[in-house]
């Protein structure tokens, strides 16, 4: 609705339409499996199948140059990021003193905790496994 429009209190009028009315057209499907005529069909119209389905077109596969370079960012950002959350939590420069954790008394209460430090680390190490993984497992997609 426009700012300007202005919609009585009493509800009386309606809001004007935004979008114009949509025209449905009744539009058939038509598959390979189904051009066949069925004889029990009103006008010639064809047979409803189960099994014809319509095939969605997946679309044109990334050139394999682009496929390598998507993987190459993807585990260098994943054993990356795993090997700085392995090592941040004991590291006690950054993890012990800084300004975020020592304003909360409570956080850091926790944070200090060795099983949570291992459960972050182990974290990390996950996603170090995630990265070699897809680099083991790549399979080029032929174009």
């Amino acid at each position: 609705m426009p700012f300007d429009a202005h919609v009585p209190s009493d509800g009386s009028a309606a809001p004007p339409s935004v979008l114009p009315p949509i025209q449905v057209s009744e539009a058939r499907l038509v598959t390979p499996a189904s051009n066949d005529r069925s004889p029990g069909t009103p006008s010639g119209a064809p047979a409803a199948s189960p099994q014809a389905a319509p095939e969605l077109d997946t679309g044109a596969v990334a050139p394999i140059w682009l496929q390598r370079t998507s993987l190459f960012v993807l585990v260098l950002f994943c054993v990356y990021l795993g090997v700085l959350v392995t090592i941040l939590p004991w590291w006690t420069k950054v993890w012990d003193h800084n300004l975020f954790i020592q304003s909360r008394p409570a956080l850091a209460a926790v944070l200090r905790n060795g099983a949570v430090r291992g459960l972050i680390s182990g974290v990390g190490l996950l996603d170090i496994w995630i990265g070699v993984s897809e680099a083991i497992h790549y399979r080029d997609r032929p174009e």
